[in-house]
């Protein structure tokens, strides 16, 4: 396991030698910047899993260095020190997104245990969200900044991301995490019925009403409602949300009385909200009261690195109990391995569940996949990959653009290159030296049969 490596950002040197003394004597991989703007240069060049800042320093300031870090990524955990009277600023500095502030002089073992505590509930999110990306290690340092809140949050994602895993690890990591978490897809229920699912109903509300019933808002009192596919709400539903998020009340169907709930709301969505609410289909308030924090969820496309290790976690999730140790052929990896997932996670567990019940012998084929992935393997013709648009194409651009793509892709390999084009190493190196391709590339002549 790779140590965890930290920044620390103080205008005294005998303040940053300290403390890279402590943290080195302590196993972490130790950086120091002398301003906020040497720390900013840092954090530009390379991840840090934690910055810990002084707070008054001369230039800019612990505060202001907290705002540009988050502003260029909101993921970052921030550790503030600060000295007697500023602790009000350290205050503010909560609020901005900082994990917490010590107090100068501080104690070492309380700097040593405040860090290990942020990096410690990180490390716990490991064994609820299944990934070893550096997209997903954004989300969960964004997940435990956003717990701490009592706000709104919006998780953005295509459907099987696992938006509402997300959300259940919001709430364990928040301070409602001994209290009850609800969940409710608003698409699955008949918009007729939403409503009382959510606010409840008297008695005689309606046909069907012969008894008093709470509703989600009255049963998560103190806890957090977890909205799902909150685009799919009827615009009348989506007043009645807003007024119980801003005023903290709800009344229900049939009812006179206004009861007071405490409720965090965490809400997820598919769809465009902001576009939605510009052409009328989505309420703009409703939209900005739900967006006041935001979590992006990347679809597994976006993080390949994801599959390998999801795929070792559904095989064994699947065969539990059932004392099988099933493995992937060759074939059947590759495919897995290099398929898109229009339905992401959800769609690589459902394929893997079939398999461990199909295979033979304990060893999942090709044959043993969804017919949609191992046909996805075979290789696609010119004509199902690009259609040549009506007004023309500039056919050096495009020739320039796949060259580029597959060096980027094969970190400037000119012999992979060349496999992934269809092309003899020696033609792509005259291509290459066409374009003006300046950059190192690594690879041999090989011969014209590639």
């Amino acid at each position: 396991m790779s140590r965890k490596s930290i920044l620390v950002v103080d205008d005294e040197k005998s303040q940053r030698e300290i403390l890279e003394m402590i943290l080195s004597g302590e196993g972490y991989d130790v950086t120091t910047a002398s301003s906020g703007e040497a720390a900013m240069k840092f954090v530009a060049d390379r991840h840090f899993d934690l910055v810990l800042t002084d707070l008054k320093m001369t230039g800019m300031s612990g505060l202001d260095l907290l705002k540009e870090l988050t502003d260029f990524d909101k993921s970052i955990i921030v550790l503030l020190l600060t000295a007697h009277g500023t602790v009000d600023s350290a205050v503010d500095a909560l609020r901005l997104g900082a994990f917490d502030f010590l107090q100068k002089p501080y104690d070492r073992d309380k700097l040593l245990e405040t860090i290990s505590r942020a990096l410690n509930k990180l490390s716990a999110l490991d064994t609820e969200i299944i990934s070893d990306s550096p997209e997903m290690d954004k989300v969960k340092k964004l997940i435990l900044k956003v717990a701490k809140s009592n706000s709104t949050v919006l998780i953005r994602g295509e459907s099987g991301t696992g938006k509402e895993l997300i959300a259940r690890a919001i709430h364990k990591n928040s301070l409602r995490t001994s209290e009850v978490f609800q969940a409710v897809n608003c698409a699955a229920i008949n918009e007729n019925l939403l409503e009382s699912e959510l606010f409840g109903h008297e008695k005689g509300s309606f046909t069907g009403a012969v008894g008093e019933k709470k509703g989600l808002f009255e049963i998560a009192d103190g806890g957090t409602l977890f909205l799902d596919e909150i685009g799919e709400l009827d615009i009348s539903l989506q007043a009645k949300i807003l007024r119980a998020l801003q005023e903290k009340q709800i009344r229900r169907v049939g009812g006179i009385k206004e009861l007071d709930v405490d409720v965090r709301v965490v809400t997820a969505t598919n769809r465009d909200l902001l576009k939605m609410s510009q052409e009328g289909r989505f309420r703009e308030d409703l939209y900005y009261r739900l967006n006041v924090l935001s979590i992006e969820l990347p679809a597994l496309r976006e993080r390949r690195s994801d599959v390998p290790v999801l795929i070792d976690y559904f095989l064994t999730k699947h065969t539990r109990g059932s004392n099988r140790k099933v493995v992937l052929d060759k074939e059947a990896k590759r495919i897995l391995e290099n398929y898109s997932y229009p339905g992401n996670v959800r769609q690589l567990e459902s394929a893997l569940e079939r398999a461990v019940l199909l295979c033979e012998n304990n060893t999942i084929t090709a044959e043993d996949l969804p017919p949609e992935m191992s046909q996805s393997s075979r290789p696609a013709s010119a004509n199902d990959l690009f259609k040549l648009p009506a007004e023309g194409i500039n056919f050096e651009d495009v020739e320039r653009s796949l060259i580029m793509q597959a060096m980027e892709r094969t970190d400037n390999n000119i012999t992979k290159s060349a496999k992934l084009l269809g092309l003899t190493f020696r033609t792509l190196q005259y291509r290459l030296e066409k374009f003006g391709f300046k950059k190192e590339a690594e690879g041999t002549e090989e011969s014209d049969d590639l």
